[in-house]
């Protein structure tokens, strides 16, 4: 493949990067465009490999890690912690709340204006709330 086709083939990945500031390797290139050239997802790290892998993409889960830290640090993602070491990344990095289906262990965007949250507690002294996160454990209703 000519070296202008490859490079109009990863051009929205590129600019994504550069937009950032961050450097375009092979491996964030190849990262950038699994993730953001299609609609907006929540994926783990491993969930990720597990795509790059079945794509004959070779990068190694280490790095896979630290490019989405990277691209989270950078405003890329949106890093949603369910706690005990459950970490997914999300491409919607605009604010908004989540369902976890616990059975399917996957994160799904819970519609605008359908979440109320009418009263909160004070910040405490000396701080302010910089976002407000609200996330819906969903189980099979038997």
């Amino acid at each position: 493949m000519p070296d202008k086709d490859k490079k109009r083939r990863y051009s929205q990945a590129l600019q994504k990067l550069r937009q950032v500031g961050l450097r375009p390797t092979c491996q964030r290139l190849a990262l950038a465009k699994v993730l953001f050239e299609g609609p907006n997802r929540h994926v783990t790290a491993e969930s990720l490999h597990g795509e790059t892998t079945g794509a004959n993409i070779n990068i190694s889960l280490a790095t896979i890690y630290n490019s989405l830290h990277q691209f989270t640090n950078a405003g890329l993602l949106r890093e949603v912690v369910l706690g005990s070491g459950r970490t997914y990344f999300d491409t919607n990095i605009s604010d908004h709340h989540h369902y976890f289906m616990e059975k399917e262990g996957c994160l799904e965007d819970i519609p605008d204006g359908v979440v109320n949250i009418d009263k909160l507690p004070n910040a405490p002294r000396g701080k302010k709330f910089s976002r407000i996160e609200v996330i819906i454990h969903v189980v099979e209703d038997i």
